[in-house]
């Protein structure tokens, strides 16, 4: 279409429906807006991850998995330029063993694991507390709601949830590195 000779009617009918295609592609286990851990930001998971491979987890600073913070960051670093990335979810569900306070939190992370991959608001992913997000993803999973921190969820790019894994199964296990590299496309 040549948008010179379209008329500002034309224009907005035609940004109208661009806007329309780009939500309706939108898929429903990313169509979540969520705030940046310890920020105002609000990011819509769609526009910032469609396309990508995601791995969801729900986190939490004091828990004895923490550690797994190197791992999931060597996975983030190790597959970002390929259009991966992980997004971390603090939670208090079990145990109460995150910071009450979200930048606390933020600077735990970032200060004793280095962690550069994205952190979003502290939210809850227990079965029956559940956030949407978290809740939609436990659906997709067959009911496989996390039992304890650290759960990772990992979605293709499509949107589709390609593999759910608990606490004990760590960043570094070579069933979750398989599930991404399929997912990547390698």
């Amino acid at each position: 279409m040549n948008l010179k000779h379209v008329g500002l009617p034309g224009l907005a009918m035609v940004i109208l429906m661009a806007t329309s295609n780009a939500q309706a592609q939108c898929t429903q286990l990313l169509d979540h807006s969520v705030r940046q851990l310890a920020g105002e930001q609000v990011d819509r998971l769609c526009d910032t991850y469609q396309g990508q491979v995601v791995m969801i987890v729900n986190t939490a600073s004091k828990c004895g998995f923490a550690p797994q913070f190197d791992g999931l960051e060597a996975l983030y670093r190790k597959y970002k330029d390929q259009g991966f990335s992980v997004l971390g979810f603090p939670s208090q569900d079990f145990g109460g063993q995150e910071f009450a306070s979200e930048a606390e939190a933020a600077d735990f992370c970032r200060l004793t694991y280095g962690v550069q991959f994205p952190m979003y608001a502290t939210t809850h992913a227990k079965k029956g507390k559940a956030d949407p997000l978290f809740q939609g993803l436990a659906e997709a999973a067959g009911g496989d709601y996390p039992s304890w921190n650290f759960h990772k969820y990992i979605v293709d790019r499509n949107g589709k949830l390609v593999g759910s894994f608990g606490s004990f199964t760590g960043p570094s296990s070579s069933r979750i590195e398989r599930v991404i590299e399929d997912a990547l496309g390698g």
